[in-house]
């Protein structure tokens, strides 16, 4: 049946009035549309375009949503590359629309986000004709990175490079050309095992020429509460592209920028967190304002991750205790 629906709208698409895609009660840029969600048949109608999907997954009041929308989709070089190269179709982080997804399962936006292990919202994920994921844009990118990140599927770089490679040689601009120190962070050598009962580990990744590394540094790492959290922490900081020897957090030895590429890290600043047993449990691969770059920490450092698996619903829980308790809540200051 709902393949037959799927074959009626096809029918009817020369409607003069389409309904404009939307989550809850924000109405999103007109370059996204809204289908059945068949999801292998919406490829294939792209296809026949020379186009391929692009599915965006975000939730209602999210302020990294509202940047991507008012920065990259209000810019007409991307909404152009957008509109030329890929069918995006929005979906709801925590929607109940029924969605067929490639394996032949139904399933609802929530659960096709938690199949997909979606953790952040924006989270836009790149697509081939099968419905390979092939890219995976999570958080928010600044628009220079995020039209290069459109670029890795519209000019099907997946056959000659990783996803990760492709956007670390995407240039920074209008940055620092030196890294950020910091005092807490760690010293070589660089062994970073973990023992039980040890603290857990941050593992920073930054580059040269980033602008969202010198913002973190200067907002991010300067709060009170943020660093209160980080105390919690072992945190060492190695250039993405660095050749600093060290030890991993499993006892392996390696380098800087070889264990990058083998944790697929392709944003900076990014973040991967490590339990006390060596074992990654959480990372940050977004450009994250101080409230949620702080609850990312306190995510990890109390254990919530543990009982809670989406983070979003963590933020969710800190941000009402917070308006309960009279405390100010600033969710992009």
């Amino acid at each position: 049946m709902r393949r037959l629906l799927a074959v009626i709208a096809l029918f009817f698409a020369v409607s003069p009035a389409p309904t404009l895609a939307q989550i809850g009660d924000e109405v999103l840029p007109p370059v996204f549309v809204e289908t059945l969600l068949e999801l292998p048949d919406d490829a294939a109608q792209a296809a026949k375009s020379g186009k391929r999907l692009l599915l965006y997954f975000g939730q209602v009041g999210c302020p990294y949503c509202k940047e991507l929308m008012q920065t990259s989709f209000s810019q007409k070089a991307i909404v152009d590359k957008t509109a030329r190269h890929f069918l995006p179709i929005a979906f709801n982080l925590f929607g109940d629309r029924e969605v067929a997804w490639f394996d032949g399962k139904v399933r609802s936006e929530k659960e096709l986000a938690k199949f997909l292990k979606v953790q952040f919202t924006p989270t836009l994920l790149l697509l081939d004709e099968k419905g390979t994921i092939i890219g995976r844009i999570n958080g928010y990118y600044p628009p220079h990175r995020f039209s290069a990140a459109l670029d890795y599927s519209a000019q099907r770089l997946e056959g000659k490079l990783s996803f990760a490679e492709h956007m670390r040689a995407v240039p920074q601009s209008g940055a620092s050309a030196t890294l950020n120190e910091e005092a807490f962070f760690m010293k070589p050598p660089f062994n970073l095992v973990r023992k039980p009962g040890a603290k857990p580990l941050a593992v920073l990744f930054e580059t040269r020429h980033c602008a969202p590394c010198d913002e973190l540094h200067k907002e991010g790492f300067k709060r009170e509460k943020t660093l209160a959290a980080i105390s919690r922490f072992d945190v060492a900081r190695f250039s993405l592209s660095g050749r600093d020897p060290l030890t991993t957090p499993d006892g392996r030895s390696s380098n800087a920028e070889a264990w990058a590429r083998e944790l697929k890290v392709s944003y900076t600043p990014s973040v991967v967190f490590f339990d006390d047993r060596g074992r990654e449990v959480f990372r940050l691969e977004a450009y994250l304002r101080p409230f949620h770059f702080a609850g990312s920490f306190e995510y990890v450092g109390s254990g919530a991750y543990r009982k809670e698996p989406e983070f979003q619903r963590f933020l969710q829980n800190k941000a009402e205790h917070m308006k309960e308790s009279g405390e100010k809540l600033e969710l992009w200051k």
